[in-house]
């Protein structure tokens, strides 16, 4: 079971990681280098679940995705897809709760690249679309290697939103922080308790000297 969670939390972390990645890079770029309308509100929302109580983000996904949800019902009733309760389910929760991570990262990260060289480009004939993924993304390339490692490491600590709109089903929804707390809850159970903190730790440590070993190398 303790390998099964280890397991299930990498894997959601890493699926995490990749959905939210390149959302994040659309969504960085567009904060960093365009004005309109409602901008401040924009990036208030989206880093909400920053801030949010893990749970409240939870039970708003339950509202949504839930079999009763606003998307969840149609959903089930049209094409037979539940989402709440299921691994897709420990995905979501987990992407929702460390997107904010990530953008946050890519957008300071879009930032630092100077908008001269992006004009240079373009004024040389380059499109703005091959000016972003030749002179922005590589020059961005640091950033956002970090927030792809940062939301992993948020991904495997996450708890509340997961336990909530999740469950903590064993080998489907179970992860790290939810197989601890299940252990926590049986008398006896402090041995491997104490192995799946252990575990814990290690992950998030190589996770954070991963991370900077990333912005020391770019």
């Amino acid at each position: 079971m303790e390998y099964q969670a280890i397991c299930l939390s990498i894997k959601v972390a890493v699926l995490t990681s990749i959905i939210a990645l390149p959302v994040a890079i659309i969504s960085g770029y567009l904060l960093a280098r365009k004005k309109f309308k409602g901008k401040a509100f924009v990036e208030a929302f989206l880093h909400l679940p920053m801030v949010l109580p893990p749970v409240t983000t939870g039970y708003l996904l339950l509202l949504f995705f839930g079999a009763n949800g606003l998307v969840g019902r149609w959903l089930f009733e049209c094409m037979g897809i539940r989402i709440a309760f299921s691994f897709g389910a420990a995905v979501i929760a987990s992407t929702v709760v460390s997107f904010p991570l990530i953008i946050r990262s890519v957008k300071v990260a879009m930032q630092m690249v100077d908008p001269g060289l992006e004009e240079a480009s373009r004024s040389l004939g380059a499109s703005p679309v091959k000016t972003f993924f030749f002179i922005t993304l590589p020059l961005a390339r640091p950033g956002i290697l970090g927030g792809f490692v940062l939301g992993f490491a948020r991904s495997l600590g996450e708890f509340g939103a997961t336990i909530t709109f999740a469950g903590n089903i064993a080998g489907e929804t179970r992860t790290l922080p939810l197989a601890i707390y299940a252990r926590m809850q049986v008398p006896g159970q402090e041995r491997e308790t104490f192995l799946l903190v252990t575990v814990s730790i290690i992950i998030s440590f190589v996770a954070i000297i991963g991370s900077y070993y990333v912005y020391r190398r770019n």
